[in-house]
Order: structure tokens, then sequence, then C-alpha cells
């Protein structure tokens, strides 16, 4: 599977039944929803980390601006401990789109002295500093994120337009009522508004709309040979982060990856699933979600996402 991304237009629906899909359906969603923040909102940004939601959602951004340009920048949470492949596959969009990419970089945060890394730990709790920093060093208003209501408990129950006060936090007591397409963006100087375009998708709607788009996506995504070793039933990354510990043996295995993150708590799982259509059996057939199965973060607590959630995190 290649990593190119196209710079023509974006694909157009198969020719098919005359009858909308589920897919017509959240396409257009997406798309109206990208619209609506343009147009309410003065400083958009959209999150991009190269993994295939936000690669999804810059799909949709892409056809609701199309023929123009996409009018604002994307932003990279960079943890510094970064699958190559995929920040290969990031700074190749960039380019072929001509994209205004900001990085908010944990490291630069660790070395200022906003936060402190206990050693040994993952830096994806660390993430939300930066990211608080960089919305207000550059005034976003609205920012774009990827993430989808079957992930996770706590995502489940977040809206597609959710507020956030002028800390960052997420107050989930403080949630608006949506009603049919009808977005309240309504926010107070300071505070900004978290927009998730995939609230309503699957993990399997994403995937089925990357094969029927023909999206490109980065290599982890699909099976592939990789020194691993086990960690709380996942298999990590053999690297210089993370592991493995000396009482944990690396091992060589044919795996792939269901979701990106930082190296040093995202798992791997066993797969032979070579392409788009052999990771669709193999996701319909799966009985976890993404994060699950395979974000050692999210197993800190039963309410380890919703914690950083009100925190500021993603």
């Amino acid at each position: 599977m290649t990593t190119t991304f196209p710079t023509d237009t974006p694909a157009a629906t198969a020719a098919g039944p005359t009858t909308p899909t589920q897919l017509d359906a959240l396409e257009s969603e997406g798309v109206h929803v990208m619209r609506e923040v343009a147009g309410e909102f003065e400083r958009p940004v959209l999150l991009f980390s190269g993994g295939k939601d936000s690669i999804v959602m810059l799909h949709l951004a892409r056809k609701a601006f199309w023929p123009a340009p996409v009018p604002f920048p994307v932003m990279h949470v960079d943890t510094g401990h970064n699958f190559p492949e995929v920040i290969a596959y990031r700074d190749r969009v960039v380019a072929a789109l001509g994209l205004r990419l900001v990085v908010a970089s944990v490291q630069q945060a660790i070395d200022d002295g906003r936060v402190t890394e206990r050693p040994g730990a993952s830096r994806n709790p660390l993430q939300t500093v930066p990211l608080l920093d960089a919305i207000a060093a550059h005034r976003f208003d609205a920012v774009f994120g990827g993430g989808r209501r079957d992930e996770e408990k706590a995502r489940a129950k977040e809206r597609m337009f959710s507020l956030r006060d002028e800390f960052g936090q997420w107050d989930p007591r403080r949630q608006r009522p949506e009603l049919w397409d009808l977005y309240n963006g309504r926010h107070r100087p300071g505070e900004h508004v978290r927009v998730f375009p995939l609230s309503n998708w699957t993990e399997l709607d994403v995937w089925r709309y990357v094969e029927r788009e023909g999206i490109e996506l980065p290599s982890i995504y699909f099976s592939h040979e990789r020194d691993v070793f086990a960690r709380d039933g996942m298999w990590l990354t053999a690297g210089t982060w993370g592991g493995p510990r000396p009482d944990e043996t690396v091992e060589r295995r044919r795996v792939r990856y269901r979701t990106v993150g930082d190296m040093s708590c995202t798992g791997a799982v066993d797969s032979v699933a070579a392409d788009v259509a052999d990771v669709i059996a193999e996701v319909a057939a799966s009985r976890l979600t993404e994060r699950g199965a395979t974000r050692a973060d999210d197993r800190a607590s039963e309410a380890a996402m919703e914690d950083r959630k009100r925190e500021g995190y993603f």
C-alpha cells in the first residue's frame, strides 16, 4: 500500500443506486459541519496527526471547499515519540496540498518547564498543555478533532460542537442541546469550541469510506513485520521509547496498527490484513474498539479519557 496523497479533485462517489447510502449521509453531515464552522468562526484549525480519522477529516474539508483550498491550517500535537511512517506521510500531505502546518511540541513544553516528564512514562498525557498553548498563541476559536462516539464512553456523550472554557476545560454539565443539524458555536472571549465532524462514524464506516474514496493511508495500518514485545495484553513497538523492560522479550511478528498515537502506548494487533478490503473484514469481525484494544493510556482508570478531556485533551 502506497502512502502518496492525491492533489487533484477529491474522489466523487462511485456510480451506484440513487438512494443515498449511510456513507453518503455521514459525508454530507461532515461537509456541512466543515462549512458551518468556516462561516461561523474566525480562526478554525484542524488537528492532523496523519492517523486515519484525521486523514478522512481532511478529505471532508477538501470536499467542502473544493475547488478552493482548505481555508484553515492544520495542527499536529507532536509528542516526539512518533511512528516514522506517519510523520513522513504527514509531511508529504502538507507539502502536496500546500497546507499551513502548526506543530505544538511536547518536547518544547518539557524544555520550557511547562510540563514534567516522568521516567518511562508515555507522553500522551503531556499533550494537553502544548495543545492549549498553541490554541491560545494562535487565537484559534474552533478546533476540529477526529474523535468518534464509538471509540470510548467519554467521547460517546460529547456533543459535535463541544464548548471549552477559558482554561480549555470541558464540563459535561455545560453541554448544549443539538437538534437536527443546528449547531451552537457561541462562546465568550478566551473560550473555544471543539468540533467533531466524525462523531457519528464508526471505525467500520471510516474504513468503508477510505475504500470508496480511494484514500491512501500510512503503511502501518496494514500488515507488516515488526519487532514487538508483549505488555498488558498488547504488542508494543520495541524501540527507543517505552521499552522493552529487562523482563520483556522482543519478538518479530506480523502486525498492523488500528490507531496511531505515541509509540510508547499504542499497541499493534496480530494481522494478515494487507489491503483495505482485508482490514474491513477484520474490523467487521472485531468486538473491541481500536482504543479499547490498543491504547495503554486509556487503561489508567475507568474514567481516564474523561479526566483528560476535562483538563483540555482532545
